[in-house]
């Protein structure tokens, strides 16, 4: 008797949309993700799934998942900080979205799911942990809008382990940057000027790193950025 082949399941990985006021295929506002993003999982051997933002049981809606990633996006509001006033550069702010990004982390580390975090991703982490932000790093002479420069990754990291570099380059597009670390993160990277690029928290049961710039835009063409997305689809499929 010719048995056919099993399929593996591909690990579910929990992405939390995006807002988007207009997408000219739909007509109307939409929830988003960039394809890039999703594509990086799916080549990882992961099912990427969009979920909507939205208050509630947000603890018993990621019990079916085995990861998550928390991609990027507009900025934070500074209250959730304890900032005083609000810079004139940030932008697209959502109470809903931060709302719900905030509680996804904070649920998704205090269970164990494996969690990579892109840049608004790792600035929620951050703040969810009790760290503060700097709204802005000075302008387009310091901002990493638009800018692709090298990172240095500290040995024997997590982060060095999915990637397989010590230092890569980096897409970046952020005008904020982490200001104080939240309760037991650490910094797995940083660029030349001192930005934070990197973070994970040693003491954490479960697999996460967070990185602040956009490993989806070459990961299709650089390893190293690929291997992020393979490390999480990893972890998620180790988890079950």
């Amino acid at each position: 008797m010719t048995r056919t082949p099993v399929t593996p399941v591909r690990p579910l990985i929990a992405v939390p949309a995006r807002f988007s006021a207009t997408t000219s295929a739909l007509r109307y506002a939409a929830e988003v993700n960039a394809r890039a993003l999703i594509e990086a999982v799916w080549r990882a051997g992961g099912e990427p799934a969009s979920i909507h933002p939205a208050s509630g049981d947000v603890a018993s809606r990621l019990a079916r998942f085995d990861g998550i990633l928390l991609p990027g996006g507009g900025d934070l509001a500074p209250h959730h900080y304890g900032a005083q006033g609000v810079h004139a550069s940030v932008y697209d702010v959502d109470d809903l979205q931060d709302a719900f990004d905030l509680e996804v982390a904070r649920q998704a580390l205090d269970v164990g799911l494996p969690v990579l975090a892109v840049c608004r991703g790792l600035q929620v982490v951050n703040v969810a942990l009790g760290g503060t932000l700097e709204q802005d790093m000075g302008g387009p002479e310091r901002e990493h809008r638009h800018v692709v420069h090298p990172v240095a990754i500290q040995r024997g990291t997590l982060l060095e382990q999915a990637t397989g570099v010590a230092k890569t380059e980096a897409s970046c597009y952020h005008h904020q940057r982490v200001d104080r670390l939240g309760a037991g993160l650490t910094v797995s990277a940083r660029a030349a000027d001192g930005t934070v690029e990197g973070l994970e928290h040693p003491g954490l049961h479960g697999w996460f790193i967070a990185v602040q710039w956009h490993p989806e835009d070459t990961a299709h063409e650089d390893p190293a950025q690929q291997g992020l997305f393979d490390a999480l689809v990893r972890a998620a499929r180790d988890r079950r």
